[in-house]
């Protein structure tokens, strides 16, 4: 099964290349030598600095390259989704495919909403880029999706073989509840108890509305060598100041 979407994958790519070229009648033909792209991104919300951060990105590679493609110019149709609502997203692709008859959906802040949207790629046989949402399951979720970015476990595997390496004998992991947190959850403890390390405590914060204080009560309680984190883009910031503000930054054993 996964050679067969893998194969697919790779079809999809070369279609969307002729696409682009002018090479393919229907979508790219009706589109009028302008390739669209739907670009859906958090632009405002509590993961907004993720979406300014794919919107800078993008628009400082036109800058670079230009704003044309093959032959064909490039527009890019900006979508602020808010980041929370999968719902919205999966709306704003629909809206993106059948009202603005775009070739290409790109962006993505948060798996939710890669997840949600992953259909509408599928449905409509329109390439789907996700540019940040990290949980390694998404790409399976439709032959249509390519990543530009990262997974997860690519960035967990190596902390989860440091530690215990330098001497971090105990952890307490700590991880938003949803497929990245879990996905970092699943690597972090395979890798560091495979180095000989030990979990004290496994805990889960809920996504919408965190509120850190408790969970660190309980890692300061545990009293562990080190403790692992992982939260949403645009959260690290309250988690490092409650961290700070309960002693723990300055705990030793």
């Amino acid at each position: 099964m996964t050679d067969t979407i893998n194969q697919a994958r790779r079809q999809l790519l070369l279609g969307a290349t002729a696409a682009a070229s002018g090479l393919l009648p229907g979508r790219a033909q009706a589109a009028g030598g302008t390739l669209k792209v739907g670009l859906i991104i958090p632009m405002s919300g509590p993961f907004a600095s993720t979406g300014r951060q794919i919107e800078a990105a993008v628009r400082l590679y036109q800058q670079q390259h230009g704003g044309t493609v093959a032959g064909r110019k490039v527009e890019v149709i900006l979508k602020d989704d808010g980041g929370v609502s999968p719902d919205v997203t999966k709306r704003l692709a629909q809206e993106l495919v059948a009202r603005d008859k775009v070739e290409v959906l790109a962006g993505f802040g948060l798996t939710p909403l890669a997840l949600a949207s992953a259909p509408v790629a599928t449905q409509a046989r329109v390439p789907m880029i996700v540019m940040a949402a990290a949980t390694s399951i998404i790409p399976q979720k439709s032959p249509f999706i390519v990543r530009s970015g990262f997974t997860v476990p690519q960035i967990t595997q190596p902390i989860a073989e440091w530690a215990p390496r330098n001497k971090i004998r105990s952890v307490v992991t700590l991880v938003s509840d949803y497929g990245p947190g879990m996905d970092a959850e699943k690597t972090f403890v395979a890798g560091f108890t495979k180095g000989g390390g030990k979990i004290v405590e496994t805990l889960r914060v809920p996504l919408r509305n965190p509120d850190y204080a408790p969970f660190l009560a309980r890692v300061k309680d545990a009293r562990p060598d080190a403790l692992f984190v992982f939260v949403p883009s645009g959260e690290g910031a309250a988690v490092l100041k409650q961290f700070t503000d309960r002693g723990l930054a300055g705990a030793k054993n």
